[in-house]
């Protein structure tokens, strides 16, 4: 998988991850900002090469790719179930049942690391995963949250209840989501663009909650109700 842009770079780097190798333009060797990102590349022991602009803009089919195109592999590097053991206290947990569109789905990696959260989990089947235009819209900040894939949301959810988990499920509910506790190891469940959380996830969680709205507007877009909930959560939790 190709992704691009200098503050995906930069992400990658400072979170350490791995990649196959970062081609740079040629055209912009003498640049100041874009030399000091080739010694930073450098002094991390990345391996790199240069390549002309069209090469790169071939490699991702934009034109806007800032000079910077780096191969992470066939698949971004998922973790596995284990880092629930390696969770700190009052942990939060970002769960989305299938969701589809990879704009919304980095909007909310923004939002989850913004907001101090500590996983992310998607299911592994009709669901968006983490592609290059995910990777871009969250800023390369992908590369800073754990994001696991599960067979089995509901499943999930039990394991998590088992390490003290209290999950909430965004949905029309009485439970207004500011007077809710979400204090101490929470997991808040968004649901799909269109339909929600499915009805066997809601039965796994421990209330539903949901963002009162005036002026007869029925929903809001996932990410900006994910943010919502995931700021109230955070400012519950002392702002950490």
């Amino acid at each position: 998988m190709y992704v691009y842009g200098r503050n995906v770079l930069k992400e990658i780097i400072n979170a350490h991850y791995p990649v196959k190798n970062i081609y740079f333009t040629n055209s912009k060797k003498t640049d100041k900002t874009f030399k000091e990102l080739i010694e930073l590349t450098k002094k991390h022991k990345y391996s790199f090469s240069f390549a002309p602009d069209n090469v790169l803009q071939k490699m991702v089919n934009v034109s806007k790719h800032q000079g910077v195109v780096i191969d992470i592999g066939k698949e971004f590097k998922y973790v596995d179930e284990t880092i629930l053991n390696n969770l700190r206290e009052n942990a939060t947990i970002v769960i989305l049942d299938q969701i589809q569109d990879p704009h919304n789905f980095g909007a909310i990696i923004r939002s989850s690391l913004a907001a101090d959260a500590d996983l992310i989990v998607i299911p592994k089947d009709n669901s968006v995963e983490v592609t290059s235009t995910v990777i871009k819209v969250s800023v390369g900040l992908a590369f800073r949250i754990p994001i696991l894939k599960v067979t089995n949301i509901s499943r999930f959810i039990e394991t998590i209840k088992k390490h003290g988990f209290w999950v909430y499920g965004a949905d029309m509910s009485h439970n207004i989501y500011y007077e809710t506790n979400l204090t101490g190891n929470v997991a808040i469940v968004m649901g799909n663009e269109g339909s929600g959380i499915r009805e066997k996830i809601k039965s796994k969680c421990d209330a539903l909650i949901s963002i009162p709205m005036a002026n007869n507007v029925e929903s809001l877009n996932v990410a900006v109700s994910a943010g919502i909930l995931l700021f109230e959560i955070f400012k519950q939790k002392g702002g950490r």
